[in-house]
């Protein structure tokens, strides 16, 4: 049994402190409605390029580090972010030869679904925001997704991540 080695794992963390810096990082009201969700992003794109090393797990993690920081449910973000996961993961070796404006798309859809789940946890304890809170970060986070791409993608080949 040989025993392979992983490199990067400073860089994945790295990316994903960064993205949950960005996500609690406070805002003026009107750019906070429409804040990315740069979780989401960073746990699709290692989900989509080293699916054997951030999963379902790590993305549960980061999901209830989201939990604790935003106050919410514990779970809720947990919940939408492992099953973005789940998707990501089986559908890795689609999405990697997709370009990256239909990436882009595939990422609108998952940040829907993520949000939907959000909002449908938040309607179920009482506290639901409105519909453009919701749906207006998935666009922004479709917008930025190649720009995201292309930075942890050439992070990934800088510091041979595997």
């Amino acid at each position: 049994m040989s025993i392979v080695a992983r490199r990067g794992t400073p860089i994945i963390f790295f990316t994903m402190v960064l993205s949950l810096m960005l996500t609690i990082m406070p805002l003026p009201t009107w750019a906070e409605e429409i804040r990315p969700h740069f979780v989401l992003m960073a746990v699709v794109y290692w989900s989509m390029a080293l699916p054997h090393r951030v999963n379902i797990g790590i993305a549960w993690v980061m999901g209830l580090l989201l939990d604790v920081s935003y106050d919410a449910v514990l779970g809720q973000y947990a919940l939408a972010l492992a099953l973005i996961a789940f998707f990501t993961v089986n559908l890795h070796q689609r999405l990697r030869v997709f370009p990256v404006w239909q990436q882009a798309i595939v990422v609108f859809v998952f940040s829907m679904l993520y949000s939907l789940i959000v909002l449908w946890i938040k309607g179920i304890t009482g506290t639901a925001p409105s519909v453009w809170t919701i749906i207006t970060p998935c666009f922004t986070t479709a917008v930025l997704w190649p720009g995201v791409f292309m930075f942890l993608r050439k992070l990934r080949r800088i510091y041979s991540v595997s």
